[in-house]
């Protein structure tokens, strides 16, 4: 294969447009591939540092629940007592059986660091919380008697407490009175502390945990970024190279090649083997072209049956030719679909051309002649005048003598004209339509005639 040349030298070789196309899109096939790797990597290590952020503050908010949760007891509990509100002992039982945050909390912890450090402290804080419960209960259960409050309208959890004899010998104030010591003596805050204390343990031991793995993800990202970078480096110097080398050897060459086609100039084959091959595929497909567009151009206006100018040829005409001073004549056979039927269609396809000869016999030298469609024929007269209607009608007439005694087998025929003459003021439109109305008046009266209107009697000035 013949090499492209890389330098203004022609006797130099380089490498050709294909090879050069392996070698850019493997390497950078290969570049990419490893960056899409790298970055793949980048993107997991975000996420494991994304998602310990995340976990880290799920776990906050579930240590925290827990000692909300405790705090909330403890509060509904004491306004229990104090006030003697049973609502308050209503809303104490909905979280601890029915919110359960403390349960949530720890079963979440559990799951995902049940073996932890964290996990064990908020255990701890848990069953300190618990064993509070016992005594809340217990304050409960002093409370309802010491208000007068019916047992039985109470939890279960209350109704399984039984006091010692000495409080059951206390009054109802008494018992008021030791409900609220029990949840407001050292015992109790001690307690609170506890889980307090726990709770806090927990947080710290779930943040240096999670801080732990953070850097370490952190350093892994940083070596990950530098490759990422070189990577991105060499892509870029590839991709540089490719341009440079695109235009080079690809764009620089073609872009005289475009100012040539742009002129519809035949393109001189040199230069590299894969441009040599495009100017003489583009030179062979111009020479064809060239021949084809005649051939194009005469299919698209004329009648394959006829080889008369066709409507297209015919609208073409009206728009191209000077028509201050003519004559449009519409033609149409009489009785043709009679010869279809009787005769087949071939015969009558013998007959529009036997038409067509005709009328280019009669009107070849002196106008147009054009097949519109069907049996619909028309002719376009340049330089003619309404005095011509006499020489226009003798040539009808001797048209129709002809086609009434055909050569050759052919069916008879007899055609109608209307005829519309222009003098420099009617437009296209209202000609043909003139023409129509004349052509119109021969059928009604008669047919294989020929009828004139003219200006006047269309109504045009």
């Amino acid at each position: 294969m013949e090499k492209i040349h890389l330098f203004t030298s022609a006797n130099e070789k380089g490498l050709s447009l294909k090879k050069l196309n392996y070698i850019m899109v493997i390497a950078a096939l290969i570049i990419s591939a490893v960056l899409f790797f790298a970055m793949r990597q980048t993107n997991s290590m975000y996420d494991k540092a994304h998602s310990a952020t995340l976990q880290l503050h799920q776990y906050e908010e579930t240590s925290a629940n827990l000692r909300y949760a405790s705090d909330y007891l403890t509060e509904q509990i004491r306004l229990f007592a104090i006030t003697g509100d049973k609502g308050y002992l209503d809303e104490y039982f909905r979280e601890a059986n029915v919110a359960k945050r403390r349960d949530k909390a720890l079963k979440l912890l559990k799951t995902q660091h049940g073996d932890s450090v964290a996990y064990a402290e908020l255990q701890s804080a848990m069953n300190g919380s618990l064993y509070l419960m016992n005594m809340e209960y217990h304050a409960a259960r002093l409370a309802v008697d010491a208000y007068g409050y019916n047992l039985a309208d109470y939890p279960e959890e209350v109704q399984r407490v039984h006091l010692f004899q000495h409080e059951e010998a206390l009054s109802p104030q008494e018992k008021g009175e030791q409900a609220k010591s029990m949840l407001f003596n050292e015992e109790y805050r001690r307690q609170k502390r506890y889980i307090i204390g726990h709770t806090e343990n927990c947080l710290k031991a779930l943040e240096k945990e999670i801080w732990d793995s953070q850097v370490v993800v952190a350093e892994d990202l940083k070596r990950q970024m530098l490759v990422e970078h070189a990577l991105t480096l060499l892509l870029i110097a590839v991709l540089l190279g490719i341009v440079y080398l695109t235009s080079r050897l690809v764009i620089f060459p073609l872009q005289n090649c475009v100012q040539l086609i742009r002129k519809d100039a035949e393109i001189p084959v040199k230069g590299a083997a894969e441009i040599r091959f495009l100017a003489k595929t583009y030179n062979q497909i111009r020479e064809s072209n060239l021949r084809r567009r005649k051939q194009l151009t005469y299919d698209a206006t004329h009648d394959k049956l006829t080889t008369l100018y066709n409507r297209r040829g015919f609208d073409a005409l009206l728009d191209e030719l000077d028509l201050s001073d003519a004559a449009l004549l519409i033609v149409d056979l009489d009785n043709f679909k009679g010869i279809n039927d009787a005769y087949g269609h071939d015969a009558g396809d013998r007959v529009l051309i036997h038409v067509a000869d005709t009328l280019i016999e009669y009107f070849g030298d002196e106008g147009y002649v054009c097949r519109l469609g069907g049996d619909e024929f028309a002719v376009i007269m340049e330089n003619a005048t309404p005095s011509m209607q006499n020489y226009l009608t003798a040539k009808i007439h001797a048209i129709n003598e002809k086609l009434k005694s055909p050569e050759d087998d052919i069916p008879a025929v007899t055609i109608s004209v209307g005829v519309s003459f222009c003098n420099g003021h009617m437009d296209v439109k209202d000609l043909l339509k003139s023409a129509d109305t004349s052509l119109y008046d021969v059928k009604e009266h008669g047919k294989s005639d020929v009828h004139f209107s003219t200006e006047e009697e269309t109504g045009t000035a």
